[in-house]
């Protein structure tokens, strides 16, 4: 299993917005091919700033499958214009067994 890790900078002012297109956003990814869960955490310290994490059972379901997807672009068009700067993306597998 991988987990996918992306910090989110929502612009000031558009968390509420960005909270709404999320949980319209959540259908997408989770009926996914190698989707296995998500979650979205808030920052305490800073409240713009969100965690998503997801968990897929490879890395191709994510980088390959998902973002090559028609349904990647109902993704992006939802979430992508909250961020700024644009997140970077980690993928982390368990280190010890």
């Amino acid at each position: 299993m991988v987990l996918e890790i992306a910090l989110l900078n929502v612009r000031p002012g558009q968390t509420a917005a960005f909270e709404t297109a999320f949980a319209q956003a959540q259908r997408i990814i989770s009926g996914m091919p190698g989707y296995v869960r998500h979650e979205l955490q808030k920052c305490l310290e800073d409240d713009h700033r969100y965690a998503l994490l997801v968990w897929w059972e490879t890395l191709e379901d994510h980088t390959v499958g998902f973002r090559g997807s028609p349904e990647y672009q109902e993704w992006r068009a939802l979430l992508h214009h909250f961020y700024d700067p644009f997140p970077t993306v980690e993928h982390f597998v368990p280190a010890l067994p």
